[in-house]
């Protein structure tokens, strides 16, 4: 479809029941909306299906877009913040029938891997690479929700002061506020897996 037609007048085709506008706007948004739902709950299965909640929320009119009141990518953005809180607080009421042995434990802590394959990397190399790429999400992913938001939005997907203040409703000063104490938590949670790995490989 025309490169040309805006997300507005897709929405609008859309309603009116062109499968083809529907298709459009998945294949514009989906990896965009996939990357942040990712690095925002650190698990590939909820973050497909936070997209596909969203997607399917849009084609069937629960969730309804207004031109008037911003940009498209943004208010799908903002669908998908509130999902995944929605789905924090929900996690967060049933944390006492978490497992509290060690075993059951560590097979909740598995995720998939984030493989950045490379023909300059030798092995060990490429252990490290894919070892720092799940950090830095687990790292993301363990960030408090208010702090995480303004990070991904602003780092990964590299929106403006403005728009991260429109999807997350708070002024610009927040945000900046936000990315600068989310910049240092992640520092130190990164730092901490840093030593953690040096201590690995040097009892190698």
């Amino acid at each position: 479809m025309n490169e040309l037609i805006s997300d507005t007048e897709l929405v609008r085709r859309m309603r009116q029941g062109e499968q083809v506008a529907f298709a459009e706007l998945y294949r514009r948004h989906q990896a965009a909306l996939y990357r942040y739902a990712l690095f925002r709950c650190g698990s590939a299965a909820s973050a497909a299906d936070l997209v596909q909640d969203v997607f399917m929320g849009l084609l069937t009119g629960k969730f309804v877009f207004d031109a008037l009141k911003g940009q498209f990518l943004n208010f799908l953005f903002g669908i998908v913040r509130n999902l995944s809180m929605k789905r924090d607080a929900i996690a967060l009421r049933h944390l006492s029938k978490l497992p509290s042995s060690d075993e059951e434990l560590d097979s909740l802590e598995n995720v998939d891997e984030v493989e950045i394959p490379s023909d300059e990397q030798g092995p060990l190399e490429r252990v490290l690479t894919n070892q720092m790429a799940e950090d830095l999400r687990l790292a993301i992913a363990g960030l408090a929700p208010h702090y995480r938001d303004v990070l991904i939005l602003f780092e990964i997907q590299e929106l403006s002061y403005l728009d991260i203040a429109d999807i997350c409703e708070i002024n610009v000063g927040t945000v900046r506020s936000r990315l600068a104490r989310a910049r240092a938590a992640l520092a130190d949670k990164m730092q901490t897996y840093r030593s953690r790995d040096l201590g690995t490989i040097k009892n190698c």
